[in-house]
């Protein structure tokens, strides 16, 4: 059971990231009966600001040995860097020695394999740093797709806000629903998302080392509608359809079908965003035979319905008020 949080700092941390284990953890909510975490910001040298880049610095009133007995140690992101401090490293290892939760958001899961915590483990980081962890840490099993992932005492959280989601499944680990519930109701989030970091994972279209292939991703891209296939598109840039597969793969790193399918999911997305077409429409639009298809896929690339990923992501105009 948590009872105790430690949040070390260092310099050039993630204010945001810092400020979401401050608000599931830090706040008194005595006032709907949860009984507050004892809770402690630390830093290699406690009443020393800390800069970091929005140019507020805080400052810590804890140095690192308030981490030797705490539940939780919860490492927000920070700046990644080659070598992170040592006593910090050490403070870390101590507190996995003797079995304690450690908790990372975003670019913090760099800390923690730093400190060798993520050997053997399956693991999540922001997607954009997903590769960079896994080739820095390759014992580590880094999943890219998921918000969070729930390794016993190594609870690791994607990007920003999937740091709220991480910490609010801890809650409800190990203090139940109810806090974990009552807690999220009051900072006005949902208690549990569905899906996962693929919802916010863009996919350019890459750049082509060969401008016929540079001309076809064109031409594709801009007729996701058309009923396209292997043998016609190998046709139009006069190829076989064997040698055209492996030409495409090698400037794509993908099938033509999966290419495609991946192009008219970017499509739906931003259909579902900005527009009210029914889901229906949408598939057709997108080059999908129907609805159906367009849900199967899209659940696949990107984790949700399509109804789930509009109701989440759809760009409204703020509503209009008299003067």
């Amino acid at each position: 059971m948590i009872r105790s949080v430690a949040v070390p700092l260092i310099d050039d941390f993630a204010m945001f990231e810092f400020g979401v284990v401050c608000e599931v953890f830090g706040l008194d909510r005595s006032y709907a009966g949860i009984e507050p975490f004892d809770f402690r910001v630390c830093a290699i040298e406690p009443g020393v600001p800390i800069p970091n880049p929005t140019g507020a610095p805080i400052i810590a009133p804890y140095g690192l040995e308030a981490m030797d007995d705490a539940d939780l140690i919860a490492v927000p992101a920070a700046r990644i860097r080659d070598e992170y401090p040592p006593e910090l490293i050490d403070a870390l290892r101590r507190a996995a020695d003797r079995g304690a939760i450690l908790l990372s958001v975003c670019s913090g899961a760099f800390i923690l394999g730093a400190a060798g915590l993520l050997d053997g483990r399956k693991v999540t980081t922001h997607w954009r740093y997903a590769d960079a962890l896994a080739r820095r840490f390759p014992a580590a099993d880094v999943d890219a797709d998921v918000l969070f992932v729930d390794d016993g005492n190594l609870i690791t959280s994607a990007g920003t806000s999937a740091g709220v989601d991480a910490s609010l499944h801890l809650v409800r680990r190990e203090l139940g629903s109810a806090t974990a519930n009552s807690i999220a109701r009051n900072m006005v989030v949902p208690p549990q998302r569905d899906g996962g970091q693929r919802q916010y994972i863009e996919r350019p279209v890459p750049d082509c080392a060969d401008d016929t292939f540079t001309e076809l991703l064109a031409h594709l891209t801009e007729n996701l509608d058309e009923n396209h296939t292997v043998s016609g598109l190998a046709d139009r840039v006069h190829m076989s359809t064997r040698s055209f597969s492996r030409r495409f793969v090698a400037e794509t790193g993908v099938s033509p079908m999966q290419w495609l399918t991946t192009q008219r999911i970017l499509h739906a997305r931003l259909l579902l965003e900005t527009t009210d077409l029914p889901v229906d429409e949408v598939a057709r639009q997108c080059g999908f035979a129907s609805a159906t298809l367009l849900r199967h896929h899209f659940d696949a690339e990107v984790g949700v319905a399509p109804t789930r990923y509009r109701a989440a992501f759809a760009r409204r105009e703020p509503a209009l008020t008299s003067p």
